[in-house]
């Protein structure tokens, strides 16, 4: 009875390792989010809104991709950075269109018709921000499952070219 006791404590406690990754992404998308979030509003005294989000955008992903990979998900010696470096750039791209058209959709939808006596400029930065909050989830998701992660498939691919 107390091996029964024993296993089921053992999978309702959470992995101390998935909240440690978490913790890490969060800090280094952190550091990510400043660099989008202050060249975004660099970009936009030159661009219109959604080219000053998607090269905020850019600029962090740029700027994210060694520590990303060296602090959050702990891979310096993969050996499979190149690799990474093309899964990154694609899970960053996915994760780019959710925050460009949630930053857009909560400054149309949202930000304009509810706080109009507020400032372009701080409707601008809340939807960036709410943007920048589902490109997150988007980005640390993507990521965690397929940019750090071995998944066979280059290997199959591969082995389907050299046949």
């Amino acid at each position: 009875m107390s091996s029964k006791v024993a296993q089921a404590s053992r999978i309702n406690q959470p992995k101390a390792k998935n909240y440690k990754m978490l913790l890490s992404f969060f800090l280094t998308a952190l550091f990510g989010a400043s660099v989008n979030f202050f060249s975004q509003i660099l970009y936009r005294k030159s661009f219109d809104y959604s080219a000053s989000v998607f090269l905020g955008y850019l600029t962090a992903t740029v700027v994210s991709f060694v520590p990303t990979k060296l602090f959050a998900f702990s891979a310096k010696q993969t050996g499979n950075t190149g690799r990474e470096m093309i899964k990154f750039g694609i899970i960053a791209l996915v994760a780019w269109v959710v925050q460009v058209g949630m930053a857009v959709a909560t400054l149309e939808w949202i930000a304009n018709p509810i706080f109009p006596e507020k400032s372009m400029f701080w409707r601008e930065k809340g939807s960036h921000v709410v943007g920048m909050g589902f490109s997150f989830l988007a980005n640390y998701f993507g990521h965690k499952l397929l940019t750090f992660r071995s998944t066979g498939m280059y290997n199959k691919i591969l082995s389907r070219s050299t046949k």
